[in-house]
């Protein structure tokens, strides 16, 4: 057995989410935050036996998609900020960073 951890944009976590039902894999949602954006995510965890690993990172894989965001930049620390006008730089986000897991024992009660 394994536990996926996959780490998702909040744009693309309901879809993933829809398309692992879907396949009758079960899955929790964790509120998480950060990267370089310190933007939301969606931490999913989903236990799955060692021959399904493989269909459910195509899962993810087929449900994440990146895609480019315009941001505009943090202003300089110790300069000032009145003056500052930053240029928005676009950014490639999305897609899934996925951690696969053995996992030792499992219960349920």
């Amino acid at each position: 057995m394994r536990l996926i951890l996959a780490i998702v944009q909040d744009k693309d976590s309901n879809r993933l989410s829809d398309a692992l039902t879907e396949e009758n894999f079960k899955s929790t949602k964790l509120s998480s935050s950060g990267g370089f954006l310190k933007e939301g995510n969606t931490t999913l965890m989903i236990g799955c036996d060692d021959d399904d690993i493989d269909r459910a990172l195509e899962i993810i894989k087929d449900n994440c998609s990146h895609r480019e965001q315009m941001v505009a930049p943090i202003s300089p620390m110790g300069g000032n900020a009145d003056s500052y006008i930053p240029k928005p730089v676009k950014v490639e986000v999305g897609g899934a960073t996925v951690f696969v897991l053995p996992v030792d024992a499992f219960h349920q009660f």
